[in-house]
């Protein structure tokens, strides 16, 4: 392992690399699981039920385990960790492309979600490579990464699909088995061994990641702000497919190609924009603009009654793409070097809190408002709803991101010292 800190450029574009990968992989499975679970159940109503449960367990284990992780991240160094969630993932998905029956499924999804780390210990090797001057543009890039690898990957999913169901998990697995050796040769550590704090027993207590946040000021409210972002985002992508149905009568070619616009807009905006607009407005002001520009497209979603209106509202939609990379830096600004893997784990705990509360409240606000029983018909509820979420995330920003003042020194059980 080295013992210098590497050079950030190539550091950066082997992390990219790393993430493509692993995001490509991902989204490989997102046209074919349903397809899979409903050919291991046969029954329509249980293989919604199963498919759900699958979706729910993944990100139970991403909240119980992150924080662990984030923490061996601190004590051991990014790369090791990093590692081992490739392994996890190809293990996991090769399970689901082997599995006869639907304890298979629902095992290999705990286990992937278990070693679900490379987005929140990316963000803590870009914290540890970046200054001050490239960390939002860095985050972005990460989230850029991210935005690729989800795009291509449900294209390249569904092509596989149509050759033969499993394929894709098999293609998808390859994918995690390459970026563990990529990352085996290649990717070098960027937490110096000086820089690294002891693994306790304490940490195996997600909790104690969650309350790590408050040793730092400022941090808890960013981090609150940050987790409402997420929420809002869940609402939308949980009942977009369902409101394009139900509004406009869209079918699946039409609902993929806006998901895929969407998101090659968000890629564009994260690689191409948020460093001009940060170096112009600051972070502050950025994470402002996006929440507000992020909430008004909520209602213009919300409201639209002809399809061309969604893709107007997309070109305002994705500036709340530049609050979170904004948001991030803020965060690691305020955390010590050999804190940041217990912090981004606490954050991903709190991402995977909001994936698991957002499907659930935005579906049943959906089907209260567009049911027979409707008090009035309301299709764009959870638009409307994730908007208030956004504003509700802009008030608690506005308490809490004054500028660093320093660093708390938590202890090893993560209270502050």
């Amino acid at each position: 392992m080295p013992r210098s800190r590497p050079r950030p450029a190539p550091a950066f574009l082997f992390l990219f690399v790393t993430l493509v990968i692993d995001m490509l992989g991902m989204g490989l499975l997102i046209p074919v699981l349903p397809e899979l679970v409903a050919q291991l159940v046969h029954d329509r109503g249980e293989t919604a039920q199963v498919y759900g449960l699958l979706i729910s367990l993944y990100a139970l284990m991403q909240l119980l385990f992150s924080p662990v992780l984030g923490a061996l991240s601190d004590a051991y160094g990014r790369r090791p960790v990093l590692l081992l969630s490739a392994l996890g993932t190809a293990l996991a998905t090769l399970l689901m492309g082997l599995t006869p029956a639907p304890p298979g499924l629902l095992l290999a999804r705990a286990l992937a979600g278990m070693t679900s780390a490379s987005v929140s210990t990316a963000n803590a090797y870009v914290a540890d490579i970046s200054t001050a001057g490239n960390r939002a543009k860095n985050f972005g890039m990460v989230g850029a990464a991210f935005g690729l690898g989800l795009i291509a990957g449900p294209a390249l999913g569904g092509l596989l699909g149509q050759v033969d169901l499993r394929l894709p998990f098999f293609f998808a697995a390859g994918l995690a088995f390459l970026n563990f050796l990529y990352g085996l040769l290649v990717l070098p550590e960027s937490l110096l061994p000086t820089r690294r704090r002891p693994f306790g027993l304490a940490h195996l207590n997600p909790l104690c990641g969650l309350g790590m946040l408050c040793c730092f000021p400022g941090v808890p409210g960013l981090a609150v702000t940050l987790m409402l972002a997420g929420l809002a985002v869940q609402f939308s992508t949980s009942t977009w497919v369902l409101y394009t149905t139900a509004r406009f009568g869209w079918a699946p070619g039409a609902n993929g190609a806006s998901l895929a616009v969407s998101g090659f807009l968000m890629v564009l905006v994260q690689m191409l924009l948020l460093g001009r607009v940060i170096r112009r407005l600051g972070e502050r002001r950025t994470v402002v603009l996006s929440l507000l520009l992020g909430a008004l497209s909520y209602v213009l979603y919300g409201l639209s009654s002809d399809g061309w209106m969604l893709y107007a509202t997309m070109l305002i939609g994705v500036m709340l793409g530049l609050g979170g990379p904004a948001l991030q830096a803020m965060l690691a600004a305020r955390v010590p070097a050999d804190a940041q893997g217990r912090v981004q784990g606490a954050l991903a705990s709190l991402n995977s809190l909001g994936a698991i509360v957002g499907p659930l409240v935005s579906t049943a606000l959906f089907a209260r408002f567009t049911g027979p029983a409707a008090p009035v018909p309301l299709p764009g509820i959870a638009f409307f709803a994730g908007s208030a979420v956004l504003l509700l995330g802009l008030v608690v920003f506005r308490r809490s991101a004054r500028p660093p003042q320093g660093f708390a020194t938590p202890s090893a059980t993560g209270e502050p010292s």
